[in-house]
């Protein structure tokens, strides 16, 4: 497997040299359809603003990309092998492709296992050398069977640095400590422990004898259903690869670096000093020929030679030479490096930081001390002119060319690889702002007011300086502006016009600050605001000024982010037109380039928290209390939710129509049933998807409408046209044609003034944002649980924000250690531990406090007591989340709503960025605190940053979905495969996209039948989800369950409960047993033990599954029935026929009551009865039998069916949301005339409800066997 290597390991280069990958194959990518949401496991990775949906009445897209429009563009796909001649190693074939370029094979050698100690040398054709950055298919000369020969070059300081990193980075390379302290983008991946290595070919178990006989099946003792004790010690077991294999005990460099002059001359670069595994002391001289021993000690310098000098090219083979050791050693490590799984190894885009890890040997590493001391902050050795223009390279890759494919891939490409070093460098900026390691721009300032430049970042705290957000909440507002300013950057992002700037955006918590890292707009810092502003308001509305550049640049995003363009009224009563909020500041560069900021009102306020004297709203949100006072006036409805509402109208407006039409009554009398569903109320959040079915006229409307917008209307009689308009004015479109709903950002911003002739427009509008707001409290939040955990903790994070801003660094694991004592520890009488330099000298921390952001008094935290920090989460959790939490300690919580420590533990130190100590804690002694200072490892920061999308990827991925919907299921896959390698084109190969294309996949080959290609698939997600989601994330628990069933099908039992039993215990610690989705898992356990002939234990999980199904469906739900019937299969399995009896009358009963009594189902569950009667009534006559006749009973035998393994596998299947079902040619016949008739209909604008051969519960699982009606009507849900 040749693996292209990550971008984050290859030099950033101006975007233009950056190499397009392979896009094999011929492309013909469908644009989105509107209908189609991306399938995403929790659907947590928004994809806002891909794509305008036709029903706002346009399709059009800037930049050519109008994704009606087919385009087919052929990428040549004729891979070709080289022959590579590398010195002191045989020649070997390589498998390359037109399209890389020469580099990549470099690092494809500087990975293999017999040249990776290689780093300084040139690949030569015939002679000639190769351009590392020449795409293969322009060398001239190179082809299939053509010698590149691998020649050693000269070495100079840069290219001797980078060869003592790479050396280290192998002998680091199965050291996990990188990932532990968060550095290099490594992370942590555990699946291989519970697969035994790699699942593909080598992964079937070798049969001997009765396969079943050799399955241990028993779970860990914590995991059994009921168990109380949540152990953390197992959420990081040991890998065995990871005891460390010594090769060289200290490579560190010289003090007598650098070299004098004298010794330049003679070629010395640098000296480094050694210790091997035989304490042998050495002292290495790194020279333009290579590497070799010179005469020198610690404290006498003499460079010259030593006898022997063994010099060699690379620092490996010069110690292969010196130590036997590291010789077998190296050997045995790069031989184990080599077989883990490549996605154990890439660096992820993003850093994941792990909330958990052992205690870890502090080692000596040349590498990290060189990085801390030379401060690689300043600048990257590899960026000729070294410091990087970050503003220059984020909108250089904006103005990249997108006409067609290569170029789009080309230009998301950059922008992907720039936005995340951009964020890389952020994050390192705001920690040395915080640790107080760079100096601010005004240093005579209060700490909390001071600005900082690092790198070409503009840093700033989420303080409220010079009273700015007075009026809207002070310092709350001041710590929500920044997130909300991000998500505008992110959605105008996403709408990507051509001409429009953004300012690259990191908010990065730390310590307890919020620090907000921008590029920085060329000339900014020269002149006064006030002079470069030349559209929006630098005073909250106060003056205003306004632009035609900028109105014709915002109005080609308004319909996308739906924002209106409005008139306000100035400081002198002029009408100034805008097309944003008035916060929304437009500044043109010294460059050139129009760049807009302060984007923190780009979607419109929530009036639920916001009250506005003389207004009321929706008797629907009075009803539940609102509007509600809130910390801060900056509350704003999230970009999904005006998504949501405007879906919610569009759906109304369709039925208004089409209601019209049918009547077709020229008024609206008797029409606008309900008007509750006008005003944001809604009946069931299913109420649009019915409607399809249920209204006759709804064909004709969607017509009627896309007519009206396609043309000029001129054809359309009055009647038709006036129903559009009665429909459009009752759901407050702006336009009185055509559906179109957008907001004023600016309604009810204190502050604003609006012309008078804009009352009614101005009227309509505050209608439409109580409307949405009461739509978000009846119909939206009501489908969501209320986490009081995620509450709680999220309380506890507000407080521990300002706790941390008194502290200064010396006191920092002592302060976190008391806070956790106080949040989680039983200890009544918590009391800190003052780090002794602090009591000692008073003089010299008030010297150092000054630097600190925030200042204050240094020990105030040690005060702090557990009734005191309950007390202040039970006024927070009122004042903010208008909450009641009747506890004053953590038992009392933990004993009203059944937490668990553990949980609390882990959502507080995800949160907050903590790190602890992983052993076990006893958080229930009441003599002793849980933690101590010494538990506390490290503090990292916690980042929001944009995630730049790759769109086209992401349209294949919706085409692929589409296709699968309709049933076509091969073509289905080859567009998820063709999204899988566009994705990998534009991320590298790890993003958390990338993991749910492969889920997808791994799902349709498992369908299709192709069972191994199914593992290799989900074992790639389930990896990549460990590494860039975090190895006890929600999804990598869902993808665990899903390798867990492939798996099974694949023959693999044991594994399979291995990584079922995995996915119980990640999510008892991340949840707790009573969850709903516990129900899922332990059904899954339930059925492999019973089908492993475990019958006891299967019980006990599907017993747990049944219980938990019937809290949270309701006794007569058809997810209970399921479990009622599993129940009895088992008891059935233990000739229990009694209780058989009575579970699967249980199932009977619903299935009747929900179905009706010839539903299949219903059918199957009767035969299932009758046959358990018959075997209760025959083994009890053959009890009466033996009553009677003693010994000398005749015996009938009784039929005692072990399960079959297909049988298993169906019912896993079923609960998973995967329905078989068998297919005559006729029925075929019939399904192939049902799709065209469908596809027919989806022309004229109708979507029409799929149909396959299959039904599909999601790519998330979890779909149930009974909710799903199979046949043309719903086909994959």
């Amino acid at each position: 497997l040749v693996i292209k290597t990550t971008r984050s390991s290859l030099p950033s280069l101006p975007a233009a040299s950056l190499p397009l990958l392979t896009a094999h194959r011929v492309f013909s990518p469908a644009g989105p359809s509107a209908d189609t949401a991306m399938v995403n496991g929790d659907g947590a990775h928004e994809h806002t603003g891909e794509a305008d949906s036709k029903r706002d009445g346009s399709s059009e897209t800037d930049g050519g990309e109008d994704s009606n429009e087919q385009e087919v563009i052929v990428i040549q796909d004729t891979g070709f092998t080289v022959k590579i001649q590398a010195p002191g190693t045989e020649p070997f074939d390589l498998q390359v492709s037109p399209q890389e370029m020469v580099q990549e094979i470099h690092q494809v050698l500087m990975d293999r296992e017999d040249t990776c100690h290689r780093t300084c040398f040139s690949l030569q054709l015939d002679g000639n050398v190769l351009d590392n950055f020449a795409e293969l298919k322009s060398i001239e000369g190179l082809q299939e069977g053509s010698l590149l020969k691998v020649v050693e070059e000269p070495y100079t300081v840069r290219e001797a640095r980078i060869h003592v990193r790479h050396i280290r980075d192998l002998l680091k390379s199965l050291d996990p400590s990188d990932a532990y302290n968060g550095v290099d983008c490594n992370s942590l991946s555990f699946l291989s422990i519970f697969t035994d290595g790699d699942l593909g070919d080598s992964g079937k178990r070798k049969k001997k004898g009765n396969e079943l006989e050799q399955i241990d099946c028993t779970p860990p003792e914590h995991i059994l259903p009921g168990s109380k004790d949540r152990p953390l010690v197992p959420l990081q077991p040991q890998n065995k690869d990871w005891k460390p294999m010594q090769c060289l005990k200290v490579l560190t460099m010289s003090g007598w670096n650098p070299p004098p002059g004298n010794r330049k001359m003679h070629g010395d670069l640098m000296y480094l000093c050694m210790v091997t595994v035989e304490e042998r002391h050495v002292s290495v001289t790194a020279s333009t020929r290579g590497f070799y021993l010179n005469q020198s000690t610690t404290y006498n310098f003499n460079p010259k030679p030593s006898n022997p000098s063994f010099l060699s090219h690379s620092l490996v083979e010069l110690l292969s030479q010196i130590s036997p050791a590291f010789k077998k050693n190296f050997t045995a490590m790069q031989k184990k490096r080599v077989q883990r799984h490549p996605f154990e190894r890439i660096a992820t885009p993003f850093q994941v930081y792990s909330w958990t890890a052992p205690q870890v040997d502090h080692a000596m590493d040349c590498v990290r001390a060189e990085d801390a001391y030379t401060s690689r902050l300043g600048y990257e050795e590899h960026i000729p002119g070294q410091t990087r223009d970050w503003n220059e390279e984020l909108q250089t890759t904006r103005e990249l060319p997108r006409k067609n494919l290569p170029e789009r891939l080309l230009r998301e490409r950059a922008i992907f690889k720039v936005h995340s070093d951009f964020a890389a460098a952020a994050t390192r900026g705001a920690m040395a702002v915080i640790d107080g390691n760079v100096m601010a721009i005004n240093p005579g300032e209060e700490t909390r007011m001071q600005m900082f430049i690092w790198n070409n970042i503009f840093f700033s705290l989420g303080f409220d300086v010079r009273d700015h957000y007075r009026e809207l909440g002070g310092d709350a507002a001041a710590h929500a502006a920044p997130t909300n300013d991000l998500n505008g950057v992110r959605a105008y992002g996403a709408v990507d016009v051509e001409g429009l700037y953004t300012l690259g955006t990191v908010v990065v918590d730390y310590r307890g600050y919020r620090v907000t890292a921008q590029s920085i707009i060329p000339g900014i810092l020269e002149r006064e605001q006030e002079q470069s502003v030349i559209y929006g308001s630098i005073d909250f509305g106060k003056t205003v000024v306004t632009h035609s550049k900028y109105l014709e640049l915002l109005e080609k995003t308004s319909r996308q982010l739906k924002v209106h363009r409005h008139n306000v009224l100035n400081e002198k009563n002029e009408a100034v037109e805008l097309c944003s909020s008035v916060e929304c500041k437009g500044i043109i560069g010294n460059d050139g380039r129009h760049y807009i900021l302060d984007l923190l009102r780009t979607f419109p306020p929530d009036l639920n928290f916001l009250p506005v004297d003389g207004e009321e709203l929706s008797p629907e949100s009075q009803r539940q209390g609102f509007p509600r006072p809130h910390p801060h006036r900056l509350a704003c409805l999230r970009q999904e939710l005006i998504e949501a509402f405007v879906e919610h109208r569009y759906l109304l407006f369709m039925k208004m129509a089409a209601l019209q039409l049918m009547q077709q009554k020229p008024t609206m009398n008797g029409v606008l049933e309900p008007a509750a569903a006008v005003n944001g109320e809604c009946k069931s959040p299913l109420e649009g998807k019915e409607l399809e079915e249920s209204i006759p006229g709804l064909a004709q409307a969607k017509e009627l409408a896309e007519t009206l917008v396609a043309e000029d209307g001129s054809c359309i009689d009055p009647k038709s046209r006036e129903v559009v308009l009665n429909a459009c004015k009752a759901v407050g479109s702006i336009s009185n044609t055509s559906f179109d709903i957008r907001f004023n950002p600016d309604i009810f911003s204190p502050g604003v003034r609006f012309p008078d002739d804009s009352a009614d427009d101005i009227h309509k509008q505050k209608q439409l944002l109580k409307d949405a707001a009461a739509f978000l409290v009846s119909c939206q939040i009501p489908s969501l649980r209320i986490g009081i955990s995620e509450l709680i903790t999220r309380c506890a994070k507000h407080i521990f924000k300002t706790y941390l801003q008194g502290v200064e660094l010396s006191a920092l694991s002592a302060a976190v250690s008391h806070f956790l004592n106080c949040f989680l520890s039983s200890f009544p009488d918590a009391v800190a531990h003052l780090p002794p330099d602090e009591l000692v000298s008073r003089r010299k921390s008030r010297k150092r406090r000054n630097r600190v952001p925030g200042g204050g008094d240094n020990t105030a935290w040690a005060s702090l007591t557990p009734n005191e920090l309950w007390k202040n989460i039970a006024s927070e959790a009122k004042s903010y989340y208008h909450f009641t939490l009747q506890c004053e300690s953590v038992d009392q919580v933990v004993e009203k709503y059944g937490f668990q420590k553990t949980t609390l533990l882990r959502e507080i130190s995800v949160k907050t960025g903590i790190q602890i100590l992983m052993k076990e804690y006893n958080f229930d002694s009441r003599h002793k605190p849980a933690f101590t200072e010494e538990d506390i490892l490290n503090i990292f920061p916690v980042v929001k940053h944009v995630n730049p999308k790759a769109s086209d990827a992401f349209h294949f991925f919706q085409s692929g979905q589409a296709k699968v919907q309709q049933g076509f299921l091969k073509e289905g896959c080859e567009l998820i495969n063709e999204a899988l390698n566009l994705f990998n084109n534009v991320y590298g190969a790890m993003h958390v996209e990338i993991c749910a294309c492969l889920r997808l996949l791994a799902r349709l080959n498992y369908i299709m039948g192709d069972h191994a290609e199914a593992l290799s698939n989900q074992q790639k997600a389930v990896l990549m989800s460990e590494r860039v989601l975090g190895i006890e994330h929600p999804n990598t628990i869902q993808e665990y369950m899903h390798l867990a069933l492939y798996c099974f099908a694949n023959g693999q039992l044991s594994t399979a409960l291995k990584l079922l039993y995995r996915a119980r215990y990640l999510m008892l610690l991340v949840s707790g047993e009573d969850h709903p989705e516990m129900a899922l898992l332990d059904s899954n356990i339930g059925l492999v033990l019973h089908g492993v002939m475990e019958y006891d234990l299967s019980l006990r999980f599907l017993e747990n599954a049944l219980a938990v199904n019937t809290k949270y469906h309701g006794a007569r739900s058809l997810k209970v029935a399921l479990s009622h019937h599993l129940v009895a299969r088992v008891y059935e399995s233990k000739a229990e026929f009694r209780s058989a009896l009575q579970h699967e009358k249980e199932g009977y009963t619903i299935y009747k009551n929900q179905m009706g009594e010839a539903h299949e189902k219903t059918k199957e569950s009767s035969e299932f009865l009758k046959y358990l009667t018959q075997q209760a009534v025959s083994l009890q006559r053959t009890m009466n039998e033996i009553y009677k006749n003693g010994s000398n009973a005749s015996i009938t035998p009784l039929k005692f069916t072990a399960p079959s393994m297909a049988s298993v596998l169906e019912q896993l299947n079923i609960i998973n949301g995967i329905i078989f079902i068998p297919l005559s040619q006729k029925d075929l016949e019939n399904l192939k005339a049902e799709v065209q008739r469908r596809q027919q209909l989806q022309e004229l604008g109708k979507r029409a409800p799929s149909t396959a051969t299959f039904c599909y519960g999601g790519i998330g699982g979890g779909g149930w066997h009974g909710e799903q009606q199979c046949g043309p009507k719903s086909a994959l849900k």
